[in-house]
C-alpha cells in the first residue's frame, strides 16, 4: 500500500518541507528538483482516473529510497492535472488546455529560478503531456535559464521483462502494466472484476505508425472501452515487482541527470 507524503521521499526530500531560511541556505549549485507531472483521466472501467498521478508518486518514491544519502536530488509537489484532451468527454477527466498547462509550468519554473534552483527534471506519466514538455523544456530553458531534462519512467525499461510482445505493442494506456502498478500501489482502488482487454490495430507502417505519432489520435478512435491494452493479466505480485525493479533503475537516471552539466556539450 503507497502511503502519500511518508517515506524517504517525503521525509527528508520534499522541497516544501523546508523553510524559506532553509531553502535559501542550500547549496543550490549540485540540486536537481524533480516535477512530476501526471494526470486525472479515465483509465476504463476498472481504474481511478487519479491513476497517472499516483503512479508517478509510487514510482519516486521508490526511486529516493535508493539515492545515496548525500546526493542533492529534491521533490516538488506533484502537477495533478496535465493534457488529457485526447480523454475528455469521459467522466471524471479533468483537463488543463496546453495553454494552461504552458502557463503552469512557466510559471513554477520562473519561481524556483527567482530561488537560485539550476535544474529541473520534468517527471511524466502521462502520454498526452509528452509532446507539450518536450516544447516546454526548451522555452524554459530559454526563457528562465534553468537547465531542463525530461523523463518518463517508461525510458528506463522497468516493465519490460513482465510484459508479452503484444502489451509492449498496444498496452498503452489502463491495460496490463498500470493495471498491476495499481493493484500493488493501491489495491482497493482497482475493480478487477471489471478489467477489459482491447488491443487496438495500430497500423504497422513506416510512413503511419503509433510509435512516431504521425497521426493525431483522440482514445475514442482507438478503444471503445477507454482500455488499450490487457487488463485482465494483471495482477498486484507483478505490480509490485515492476516497482521494485523500477526504484533503482529510476534512481539511477537521477543521479545520471544530477551529475550532468550542460556546459560539458561544448567540444573546447
Amino acid at each position: 500500500m503507497f502511503f502519500r507524503y511518508q517515506g524517504e521521499a517525503y521525509d527528508r526530500r520534499f522541497l516544501p518541507r523546508l523553510t524559506t531560511k532553509e531553502i535559501a541556505a542550500m547549496n543550490k549549485d549540485d540540486a536537481l528538483l524533480v516535477l512530476p507531472i501526471g494526470a486525472v483521466e479515465q483509465h476504463g472501467p476498472h481504474m481511478p482516473v487519479f491513476t497517472d498521478t499516483l503512479l508517478g508518486e509510487a514510482m519516486l518514491t521508490k526511486a529516493f529510497e535508493h539515492l545515496p544519502e548525500d546526493s542533492c536530488i529534491w521533490l516538488l509537489p506533484s502537477v495533478s492535472y496535465g493534457k488529457s484532451t485526447e480523454h475528455a468527454g469521459h467522466p471524471g477527466t479533468i483537463t488543463l488546455s496546453a495553454k494552461t498547462l504552458m502557463a503552469v509550468l512557466e510559471d513554477i519554473s520562473s519561481s524556483l529560478a527567482r530561488s537560485g534552483f539550476r535544474k529541473l527534471l520534468l517527471f511524466n506519466t502521462h502520454g498526452g503531456n509528452a509532446d507539450l514538455l518536450g516544447m516546454m523544456a526548451r522555452e524554459i530553458r530559454i526563457a528562465t535559464g534553468l537547465e531542463v531534462y525530461r523523463l518518463d519512467p517508461g525510458a528506463v525499461g522497468y516493465s519490460d521483462s513482465f510484459t508479452d510482445e503484444a502489451e509492449k505493442a498496444c498496452g498503452i494506456h489502463a491495460g496490463d502494466v498500470e493495471t498491476s502498478l495499481v493493484m500493488a500501489t493501491c489495491p482497493g482502488w482497482v475493480h478487477a472484476e471489471l478489467a477489459p482487454r482491447e488491443m487496438p490495430r495500430f497500423p504497422d507502417s513506416r510512413y503511419f505508425s503509433f510509435r512516431s505519432r504521425s497521426f493525431a489520435w483522440v482514445m475514442d478512435d482507438i478503444s471503445g472501452s477507454g482500455v488499450a491494452g490487457d487488463a485482465t493479466k494483471a495482477t498486484a505480485a507483478r505490480g509490485a515487482a515492476m516497482l521494485e525493479t523500477a526504484g533503482p533503475l529510476l534512481a539511477e537516471a537521477l543521479l545520471h541527470i544530477a551529475s550532468f552539466e550542460m556546459a560539458s556539450l561544448k567540444n573546447g
